[in-house]
């Protein structure tokens, strides 16, 4: 095989949720990019459209659900639907998540935390379940990637809300779990652990606390929050051919942040 057919992912079917905006947003777009028709799933009817009009624009087939992924039921239902109109899946890209709340753990409520444990964790082990299942039944083989956090492996500095931490060190043992018990099969699971990337909702923060960002900047040796595109390619590498001897890793990108 060529080095360059290795990355390509003509013929194949991508399952990417949290994939309107943000990070999300760039991984279906480079996955697409790279060959794949995809269906995306977010809550946002709005964004979801615009996305997939951008993919279909590469010449590849988008469809759209609109669900709250962090919601188990919805989750369930999602996933089901997918599978029933667009499946089979090569590619499962498990991307919802988020801090969303910055409140200490002695303050915090019971079911406020398992609801973020459900949007950052449960959500994850849903779509491994049933989509990821369903390549394990079919053969062929197939790709997981589920976004964790370099918070999954250090603690965020200068704020609250440990339920993030907590969650995201869950999807990298999920990970390594799945990817133990599904190689045989031949369906990799890897996580990627993005460090802070300059998506909208960190653009606002940045604009509202620009001195905790310049902080932050200082502790990264590359010295600037990341661009969405440029987890794209990592992305492409973990879905295709390329990476096929990999599973159970971790990839760090974060420019540096964690080395420090």
């Amino acid at each position: 095989m060529a080095l360059a057919d290795a990355f390509r992912l003509d013929g194949r079917r991508a399952f990417i949720t949290g994939a309107s905006r943000g990070l999300g947003r760039a991984m279906a777009l480079a996955i697409a990019e790279a060959g794949a028709d995809v269906t995306l799933v977010a809550r946002s009817a709005d964004s979801l459209e615009s996305t997939a009009a951008d993919i279909r624009a590469l010449g590849r087939e988008a469809d759209v659900i609109v669900a709250d992924i962090g919601d188990p039921k919805q989750c369930e239902a999602a996933c089901a639907e997918a599978l029933e109109h667009s499946g089979p899946f090569d590619i499962l890209v498990n991307n919802v998540g988020g801090r969303r709340v910055n409140q200490p753990t002695e303050e915090m409520p019971l079911d406020q935390w398992q609801t973020l444990m459900d949007l950052n964790l449960t959500s994850t082990f849903l779509c491994c379940k049933i989509v990821g299942g369903a390549m394990l039944g079919r053969g062929g083989g197939g790709r997981i990637i589920n976004v964790a956090s370099i918070n999954a492996l250090v603690a965020m500095r200068g704020i609250s809300g440990r339920h993030y931490e907590t969650a995201k060190a869950g999807v990298l043992q999920l990970t390594r779990s799945l990817a133990v018990d599904w190689a045989p099969h031949g369906v990799t699971v890897n996580s990627i652990c993005p460090g802070i990337f300059l998506t909208q909702p960190n653009r606002t923060w940045s604009e509202k606390y620009p001195e905790m960002v310049s902080a932050i900047e200082r502790n990264i040796p590359l010295g600037r929050l990341g661009a969405p595109d440029e987890i794209g390619p990592l992305a492409v590498y973990l879905a295709s051919d390329a990476s096929r001897y990999m599973t159970g890793a971790a990839l760090v990108i974060d420019g540096g942040y964690t080395c420090l």
